[in-house]
């Protein structure tokens, strides 16, 4: 499980990008690169990382559940994920 302190700076990153992206896709359509510049680091997309929505993690992270494979597995067997089940041949 990642730290609190990491999912806090996750979740800063992604209200910062969304705060700005009006504003960076303006100044990207002007060619202003000056300032694209200005803006702060944060407000850009490319600084965010795919994490898991219950523990953080970011490695192993399924796009289409927005889970980590851990946290599918365990929903999965659990189920709590409709429509899927564990394979057996």
């Amino acid at each position: 499980m990642a730290k609190e302190s990491v999912k806090a700076r996750q979740k800063k990153r992604e209200k910062m990008v969304a705060q700005y992206a009006e504003k960076r896709k303006a100044l990207k359509v002007a060619g202003d690169y000056r300032g694209l510049d200005l803006l702060p680091k944060n407000a850009s997309p490319v600084r965010l990382k795919n994490r898991c929505q219950l523990t953080g993690r970011p490695r192993g992270y399924l796009r289409h559940f927005g889970v980590s494979r851990n946290i599918f597995r365990d929903m999965a067997l659990q189920g709590k994920i409709p429509g899927v089940k564990k394979a057996s041949w």
